[in-house]
């Protein structure tokens, strides 16, 4: 059996090169998925704006389903790491397939459960009597494929982190490129409208999971899902280690759902859809640097949660350097293009001239600190892999917690438009805060480790 990377010999530089740029790459093409939805919706003769308004207000639910994948994928991926550098194989096999029953149920669960509310939870979304016809046929659609997107996403870390993030990678551009040939098909040539956007996406996660699924049960990595070993205790290490990632992306969408409020709610009769079409642009162009961000430091989670569980303290933290430099980098790079070209990406979407304005001014200002939160992604998912679930929810719960008191507080004080000044604020504070939790703390949970390493030698 062929590995891509040894995650404990290589070169640590060449490492989350390997790692961290097929991992970008898969989320900037992910996000794919509803740029392109968006783009051509957008486009819809007569009907553009409101329509893109109403996907918009799908948006939560779609990334409600995405964060249970995370509560099992990004929970189980570091536990298979940190066992597979225990030289643990049963345990690893342990982590797959509890992983692999845990999507299978949660699937099941959230497919019934968000049909039943789906009407309300548009209304409480946002979604004005204009714009719920769309958010209803999109998410109708949608909700048909939860099964399939929680096992193209959550599975698929089980493939990354066992060293082959190009084949994770060839997963997620299998289904963006369907979903960029489908599209036009369905909403233009077929006539779908919304509902051929959210089919062309249910029939690219479907590609995307089957394919994922015949990595993990074949002879690809070392690792596969077998149907033996279901625990309890288990499935509660992989849920507390998941539960991380599972509150940052759960926490963005309420953060979306307020925001969409907010935005309705001081827009009112006049502006309030018109403020959720700019905040849904605005949303568009930061998935585009979120998601790649989060490529890079959970797709190099593996190379931590390799060392850590061998005690090899000294790759950990070469490996933190290097994850930071590359966050640090591309972070730049977006917030560049963020402030040069943002009416460029406005204009994908809708050509209204007030609209444009307003989107562009909406992606300066969120963007203004992105370089910051590079060191805010990097930490936290740094604890994750490494197994330290405790300090990486308490850091994601205070930046999720802040932006509640800024997104309400801003836009009473100086009106509806200072609600894009949220990201920005909560960037900076939370940054600071969790940069320096990690200079007091992490060199006292290696050394601890290291401890633990020579009294068991």
């Amino acid at each position: 059996m062929q590995l891509e990377n040894d995650l404990g010999r290589d070169r640590i530089r060449t490492l989350v090169f390997r790692l961290a740029i097929p991992s970008m790459l898969a989320q900037f093409v992910s996000v794919f998925y509803s740029i392109v939805d968006r783009m051509y919706i957008g486009n819809i003769p007569q009907t553009g704006e409101l329509a893109l308004a109403g996907v918009g207000v799908c948006g939560p639910v779609v990334t409600l389903i995405s964060s249970f994948s995370a509560l099992a994928g990004f929970g189980g991926a570091p536990l298979l790491s940190i066992r597979m550098g225990e030289k643990n194989h049963r345990a690893a096999s342990q982590v797959v397939a509890n992983s692999f029953m845990m999507l299978a149920v949660m699937g099941a669960v959230l497919t019934v459960v968000s049909y039943a509310m789906k009407d309300h939870l548009l209304r409480w979304f946002g979604a004005s009597e204009a714009i719920f016809p769309y958010g209803d046929r999109y998410i109708s659609v949608y909700l048909a494929g939860t099964v399939f997107a929680l096992f193209s996403s959550g599975m698929n870390q089980f493939i990354i982190c066992q060293g082959f993030a190009r084949v994770g990678m060839k997963s997620v551009m299998l289904g963006a490129v369907l979903n960029l040939l489908l599209d036009p098909v369905f909403i233009f040539a077929l006539d779908m409208g919304v509902a051929g956007a959210a089919l062309a996406t249910v029939i690219s996660q479907a590609a995307s999971a089957v394919f994922v699924l015949s990595v993990l049960f074949g002879n690809k990595v070392p690792v596969k899902i077998t149907f033996r070993g279901y625990s309890w205790g288990v499935c509660r290490q992989i849920l507390k280690l998941g539960f991380s990632p599972f509150v940052i992306i759960a926490f963005d969408n309420i953060l979306i759902i307020t925001m969409n409020m907010v935005l309705q709610g001081y827009g009112g009769p006049e502006r309030g859809d018109m403020m959720v079409t700019c905040g849904t642009i605005m949303q568009s162009f930061m998935l585009m640097i979120t998601m790649p961000l989060g490529g890079i430091t959970a797709g190099t989670q593996s190379i931590l949660g390799y060392n850590y569980g061998a005690k090899r303290i000294k790759r950990v933290r070469q490996a933190e350097k290097e994850i930071l430099k590359t966050a640090v980098a591309f972070t730049l790079v977006m917030m560049i293009l963020a402030q040069t070209a943002g009416r460029y990406f406005a204009l994908i979407f809708t050509r209204n001239p007030e609209y444009v304005n307003m989107s562009v001014r909406a992606i300066r200002i969120s963007t203004l600190m992105i370089v910051p939160l590079a060191f805010q992604y990097t930490f936290v998912d740094g604890f994750t892999g490494m197994g330290i679930a405790g300090a990486a929810i308490s850091l994601s719960f205070f930046r999720k917690a802040l932006f509640f008191i800024v997104v309400l507080l801003l836009p009473r004080l100086f009106g509806v438009e200072a609600v894009f000044w949220t990201e920005p604020v909560i960037d900076l504070i939370a940054a600071s805060v969790s940069t320096a939790f990690y200079l007091t703390c992490s060199g006292r949970i290696l050394k601890k480790r290291l401890l633990e390493h020579k009294t068991s030698s």
